[in-house]
């Protein structure tokens, strides 16, 4: 009974089970054959999970080693954390360098500072002897106020110490420039005043271009790479328009000089951080000083008239100035036209 039921079965069972058993599989609609199935054999990585005493010891060594490696390594000062900003020896050296050469150059700026300083003081301590009252007044001028006094006292040592009198405005000048000091406008009103004119307007041109160009040497010691640390993209932005107008510079500065539009100061610190050379710079500023110091230097032949600095300038000065400002940069129209027309 049992015998029948299981041959029954067996007659019954699909076409797939009957193949199934029999050791084979029915062909695949689209001619694929299946594999018969494969042993699976796993290779592990390592032969044992148990490690000896030697080889713990030796894995503690190496590990000791590679982390004593790391510590000793140098790490940004900067930074606190370990090891996120984790820097190399030549980064670590160059940072090191930019340091060492910052504070030089602070050092450097000091010396030159204080050997200014001192000059000043041998001009003051040979200067001829003077009065309590006139003692007083000689001191660099904040206001037309303090120019008038000043001129008052130093006209009456004008024509017996002519060179005492003249040494000790161009040193007085010169120092003011070179370290940014505001009051170069009332010396150079007081020139007009102490001095025959066309002497007075030689000495400001130079005094106002070795001023600019020891202000340039320092903003290229000190402030240059400062500048370069904090803004570093605006700095690439202002070298760029340098390198496209190399060739037109010396009348840039020129216009920059005459116009009132950026003061003098920002332009001799600026000028070494964006790549001016100090040659054009110099003579831009010999010569773009010129007009404005004309006007200054006639506003002095009647200094005891002024009542401020303003009324030094008059719409027709204002006007010239505007009209030379405009010829300094003719050349620089002239030259791109010829180029225009010559491509």
């Amino acid at each position: 009974m049992a015998a029948s039921t299981k041959a029954e079965s067996g007659s019954k069972a699909s076409p797939r089970k009957q193949k199934y058993d029999a050791g084979s599989y029915p062909a695949s609609p689209l001619g694929a054959t299946p594999r018969t199935s494969l042993p699976q054999r796993y290779n592990l990585p390592f032969s044992s999970y148990r490690l000896t005493r030697d080889e713990i010891s030796q894995e503690w060594k190496s590990a000791t080693e590679h982390t004593k490696s790391i510590l000793s390594s140098p790490i940004k000062k900067s930074h606190l954390k370990w090891p996120f900003d984790h820097v190399d020896s030549s980064e670590a050296s160059k940072e090191a360098a930019e340091e060492d050469s910052t504070t030089k150059s602070f050092i450097l700026l000091a010396l030159i500072f204080l050997s200014s300083l001192v000059a000043l003081l041998m001009v003051y301590f040979n200067f001829p002897k003077m009065q309590e009252d006139e003692l007083r007044h000689i001191k660099l001028p904040r206001d037309i106020e303090d120019a008038k006094n000043l001129g008052r006292v130093l006209d009456k040592y004008t024509d017996r110490h002519f060179y005492s009198v003249f040494f000790g405005y161009f040193v007085t000048y010169i120092f003011l420039q070179s370290f940014a000091i505001p009051g170069s406008i009332f010396l150079s009103i007081l020139s007009g005043y102490l001095f025959p004119y066309y002497l007075s307007l030689f000495t400001v041109c130079m005094c106002s271009g070795i001023g600019a160009s020891f202000c340039y040497l320092l903003s290229y010691l000190v402030g240059r790479q400062l500048v370069q640390k904090y803004i570093p993209e605006r700095v690439a932005e202002w070298k760029s328009h340098v390198i496209r107008h190399r060739e037109h510079l010396l009348n840039y500065i020129i216009f920059l000089r005459i116009t009132p539009f950026l003061p003098n100061w920002f332009i001799n610190i600026t000028s070494p951080v964006i790549g001016v050379p100090l040659l054009p710079f110099f003579v831009g500023t010999f010569i773009g000083v010129a007009p404005p110091s004309v006007v200054a230097i006639q506003a002095g032949t009647t200094l005891h008239q002024l009542t401020s600095s303003k009324d030094a300038l008059s719409w027709t000065s204002v006007i010239v100035l505007a009209v030379l400002a405009l010829l300094s940069l003719l050349p620089v129209v002239f030259k791109k036209k010829l180029r225009e027309k010559f491509d």
